[in-house]
């Protein structure tokens, strides 16, 4: 059965004119139509904020359920029913803060399910608080004289809780989130799509770097396995590694060709150049990277649980709660 984006969709969205929320739900639609999986065999589970209205936008099962619980319930609905596709969606502050335990310990499971972080930097919902991604210094609502702490980097947390998938997308690039979100649903386990997205009431410009074609030809890196580590609006540029780190390169400079810069690995179990590549971007001197970073195949958490089960049921001299009660002793009332 061939399905397109139409059979997905349900309902007007109700965000604000021009949030990245809208561009990625078109590409959700998009990679679920050419995934090609039913309708009614996908699960999207949001928690709450504005992304986490997304379930509502969806002809698929769905549930918007409470403040940072988003993947406490997905984990429920995947061990559950092993055969449904299971979609996370959380917002950076939905995701990140109050569900960050949720967060890094469904990536340590390796629980099957593909987790969508939707990164604006911002709590739009709530009106312009800053949230765990927001740069030191930024100044909000909450934070009226700029912020005096660090942001978490969600690569940084999904590595560190050995996740085992984690990509990176740009809301406004629809064929890249498309092929991303196809990527996460095909790696079997865990998934983390961070999305950077806008937030054009509350923290307008905020990925404006990467934000357009022309600011991704000039500041980004797209990342492919097997494919060598080449940017720039002409490929001129490239990564090579120096020492524990890396080092940009201009090709044809000092010697420099192509077959010096470094291949990508997103399949390496090590994961120290793949976090280096994931940390790029941030007022460094390199590129943010984009696509795969990291997709390497271990044990998921559902399955685990369900073959322990089989197991456990197996040995048992019971199978069912009738034959539970006839395990013990049994007296005859006359």
């Amino acid at each position: 059965m061939e399905f397109t984006a139409q059979d997905f969709k349900k309902g007007q969205p109700r965000w604000c004119p021009g949030c990245g929320d809208h561009f990625f739900l078109a590409s959700l639609h998009k990679a679920m139509a050419e995934i090609g999986k039913e309708p009614w065999n996908n699960a999207v589970i949001s928690g709450i904020g504005c992304s986490s209205r997304l379930p509502h936008y969806m002809a698929t099962y769905g549930m918007n359920t409470i403040h940072g619980r988003a993947a406490a319930i997905a984990t429920g609905c995947k061990v559950v029913n092993p055969d449904l596709t299971v979609w996370q969606i959380s917002g950076d502050g939905d995701g990140l803060a109050i569900g960050g335990n949720h967060f890094i310990h469904a990536n340590r499971r390796n629980i099957n399910l593909n987790m969508i972080l939707l990164n604006n930097r911002i709590y739009g919902l709530t009106k312009g608080q800053y949230s765990p991604t927001s740069p030191r210094g930024f100044v909000s609502k909450s934070s009226p004289y700029g912020t005096v702490e660090d942001p978490f980097r969600p690569a940084e947390l999904c590595f560190g809780a050995r996740g085992h998938f984690f990509a990176r997308t740009v809301a406004t690039d629809g064929a890249h989130t498309v092929e991303v979100l196809k990527a996460a649903n095909a790696h079997k386990g865990a998934s983390v799509v961070e999305v950077l997205q806008n937030c054009v009431i509350f923290n307008d410009g905020t990925h404006a770097a990467v934000y357009n074609k022309a600011g991704r030809a000039e500041n980004a890196i797209y990342v492919e396995h097997g494919k060598p580590l080449i940017f720039g609006k002409d490929r001129e540029f490239g990564l090579v590694q120096e020492g524990f780190g890396l080092k940009v390169v201009k090709i044809g400079e000092n010697g420099i060709t192509e077959k010096d810069i470094l291949v990508h690995d997103a399949h390496c179990e090590d994961n120290t150049l793949q976090l280096k590549l994931a940390l790029m971007g941030n007022g460094d001197g390199f590129p943010v990277a984009l696509g795969v970073i990291r997709d390497v195949e271990a044990p998921t958490y559902d399955d685990a649980v369900n073959q322990q089960i089989e197991e456990v049921k197996a040995a048992k001299k019971y199978h069912n709660f009738a034959e539970l009660l006839e395990t013990n002793d049994i007296w005859e009332v006359k």
